[in-house]
Formats: structure tokens, C-alpha cells, sequence
């Protein structure tokens, strides 16, 4: 069995000229939760570092990479960056600037085929989907531009599509579950890994290790991504892979 991951997420934007890390609900209601490298360099324990651009805009994206560079020297685990990303050449720049693997969303959504370039430039481990996904008319669709806007694709059919075009990964995150405290939507990602055989990193709800044992429990999600627990001094990521550890759940230490 592989080992189940730790992810914690950084969730960056501009603010006076400088990127901070912020936290909210429902992708509403956002403050400030830190410096993304000082985070990054508390985060080594864990397994990956999610860094996402939830800004993305024009005028902030040369400051955005600039902290990309940043934090990849200030990280010896993976790194994955996400957010802003429309094309190909942003893709390229992400990883030129550091990261090991990309995340895209809305450019994938409305062009498939971008999932498959960059699979086959920079390999399909690089490649991660990542998806926002909200219960809408009694079925989960995939929602684009930070969850504003509803598209066609229903998660199912998107995750297959995407597997399809050559993606190494799956980040899914609720929208209803983002910042709420409720858990992970486990009837969503029990759903998602049964139409994919893709790793699914299980994201939005989680304010506590009990949550991230029972998406391990009732899912097959590979990892758990996580914010304001970390970010906030609630436990470390150390402290909850221990407490995972002791219950069963095999994690690296």
C-alpha cells in the first residue's frame, strides 16, 4: 500500500505589492494568513506543497513567479503551482521558475488538449487537473474561474476526460466544503475514485486530523490537502502524521 500524503495548501495573492497566503470560505471572505515562504519552510515535513495564484491577474503576475522562485528554494519536498495558468507558455514558466508539477483548471476545461500537450512536453507526473467541483441541480459540476462560474462538464465525465488527455493527477476540491470546517465531502471523492484510476488529492472542509483519518478511511483518495489547520497553529504536520500513524494510516515520517 502507498503511503498516504500530507498537502498543505497556500493559497497566494497580491496585497500592496506583496504576495501573502489567505484563507476564507467558500472561496469568499479572505484573510491574510502569512508569508508563503515562511509557511514553505515550515511545511518540510509533509509531502508536497500545493501553492496557488487565487489572484491571477496581469498586473500581479511578474510578483506571483518572482515568489515561485522563492519558495522553491526555500522547499526540499515537492512543489506544485496553480492558478493563472491560460496556456501552455504559462505552464512552461510555472516549472522553469521551480515548480515540479503545474495546476490547471479553466484553461483545461475549456481546452482539453492543453492537458495533453503538456503531459507530453513535460511528462504526465507534471501534469495536475485541478478541479472545483459544487453539488449544482443534484448532480457535481465542474466549476471554472475560482468556482464563479458553473461550465458543462459534469465531474464524472471530466475526470475521465481528463485521464484520457494524459493528466498525472487530480486535485478536487468542494466548493461547499471549502473553509467550512464540515469535512471533506467524502460522497463526492468516493464518486471520483471510482471513475478514475488517476490519484485524487482530496481537498476543501478539513479542520482536523479526524477529518483527514476519515477521507483515508472512506475513500481512496492518495493525499489530503489542508490549510488553516497549518496555517493557523491548530497542529503541525508533523504532530498529524504521527496522530495517523498511531491510528493505522500508513504515512511517511
Amino acid at each position: 500500500m502507498l503511503a498516504k500524503r500530507i498537502i498543505p495548501c497556500l493559497d497566494c495573492d497580491v496585497r500592496n505589492g506583496k504576495v501573502v497566503v489567505l484563507k476564507g470560505t467558500r472561496f469568499e471572505g479572505l484573510r491574510i494568513a502569512g508569508d508563503p515562504v515562511l509557511l514553505a519552510e515550515k511545511y518540510q515535513d509533509a509531502d508536497e506543497l500545493v501553492i496557488l495564484d487565487i489572484g491571477a491577474t496581469v498586473q500581479k503576475r511578474g510578483t506571483f513567479l518572482d515568489a515561485i522562485s522563492e519558495v522553491a528554494a526555500a522547499c526540499s519536498i515537492p512543489l506544485c503551482v496553480g492558478g493563472g495558468v491560460k496556456s501552455f507558455e504559462d505552464f512552461e514558466t510555472r516549472i522553469k521558475r521551480g515548480a515540479d508539477q503545474c495546476a490547471i483548471n479553466t484553461a483545461a476545461l475549456a481546452n482539453p488538449k492543453l492537458i495533453a500537450k503538456c503531459a507530453s512536453e513535460f511528462g504526465s507526473q507534471a501534469v495536475v487537473v485541478a478541479i472545483d467541483a459544487k453539488l449544482s441541480d443534484g448532480e457535481y459540476y465542474c466549476f471554472a474561474r475560482a468556482g464563479k462560474e458553473r461550465t458543462g462538464w459534469k465531474l464524472l465525465d471530466w475526470l475521465c476526460e481528463a485521464e484520457k488527455q494524459g493528466a498525472g493527477e487530480i486535485l478536487l476540491t468542494s466548493i461547499d466544503r471549502d473553509g467550512t470546517g464540515l469535512g471533506f465531502d467524502i460522497g463526492m471523492l468516493q464518486s471520483a475514485c471510482k471513475a478514475t484510476s488517476l490519484p485524487i488529492i482530496a481537498s476543501g472542509g478539513c479542520a482536523s486530523v479526524d477529518d483527514i483519518a476519515e477521507v483515508f478511511a472512506r475513500t481512496e483518495a492518495s493525499g489530503a490537502l489542508a490549510a488553516s489547520i497549518f496555517h493557523f497553529g491548530k497542529i503541525t504536520v508533523k504532530q498529524c502524521k504521527n496522530e495517523l500513524s498511531g491510528r493505522g494510516i500508513e504515512v511517511r515520517i
